[in-house]
């Protein structure tokens, strides 16, 4: 059996995984959701010295604090930038890295690269008007709802989404990640694609090629960007399957 750390992406605390993590025991997983600095229950440790180097050491910490080994460390959305920077400090304690509607960040960029400098602006003038200078609150839902990200959640789950997210440390979107090594050798790789990141996988785009080859292994998931909450037993099933597969091809 696997043990799973499931790092949330913005705005999302621990909360999230809720219904994945256990849907993970169920079937004999450990299964550890994160909140990550300045966010939920762990938003009064956040402040305008919260970065991605405070998110990544986080991470790190947690893992050797409780002596964590043989792990699968998932990362959903933005927290593919602060695992990437962690995996490549945890040596031979990383089993497997998953990639949840993500992907790994290269050496030198940050989240404002993945969206147009016009987009990047504007983020960091509502920053500074709204944010006090260092908190980024998510968008409202009908901007959320401009892409297929919204897929399989009912209203219910919209609310649920809206009413417990919380500002994300803004730090943490700038600051470039200084140091990209990656997981060791021998580590599983692995990339679960939701709707609208199947679709550029498909398209060939570039920047993502490598991962349609190996050592990546994808799995596809038809729904929206939050999973964890349009689709969490199919979640849990592919996590699940991911590791097992895995486990069945090095025996």
């Amino acid at each position: 059996m696997a043990t799973f750390v499931l790092v949330p992406g913005a705005w999302l605390g621990a909360w999230a995984w809720d219904e994945t993590a256990h849907a993970l025991r169920e079937r004999g997983h450990t299964a550890i959701p994160v909140t990550l600095p300045g966010l939920a229950e762990r938003a009064e440790l956040g402040g305008p010295q919260t970065d991605l180097n405070t998110h990544i050491s986080d991470i790190t910490d947690l893992i050797e604090r409780h002596d964590l080994r043989d792990i699968t460390l998932v990362a959903h959305s933005y927290a593919g930038a602060p695992v990437t920077g962690a995996a490549g400090h945890l040596g031979d304690r990383l089993e497997r890295v998953v990639y949840v509607d993500s992907a790994p960040f290269e050496a030198g960029m940050c989240m404002l690269d993945l969206m147009p400098p016009q987009e990047a602006d504007q983020l960091r003038q509502q920053v500074t008007v709204l944010g006090d200078g260092w908190q980024l609150a998510m968008p409202p839902i009908d901007v959320l709802g401009l892409s297929s990200s919204l897929d399989g959640l009912g209203e219910g789950q919209r609310e649920r989404l809206l009413a417990r997210a919380t500002p994300q440390p803004f730090g943490t979107y700038t600051q470039r990640l200084a140091d990209a090594t990656g997981p060791g050798p021998g580590v599983d790789h692995v990339l679960i694609a939701c709707h609208d990141f199947t679709a550029l996988l498909d398209a060939g785009m570039p920047m993502l090629a490598s991962l349609n080859q190996p050592p990546w292994r994808r799995f596809d998931l038809s729904t929206g960007h939050w999973p964890m909450l349009s689709a969490p037993a199919e979640l849990a099933d592919v996590l699940d399957a991911a590791s097992t597969q895995c486990a069945n091809t090095t025996t």
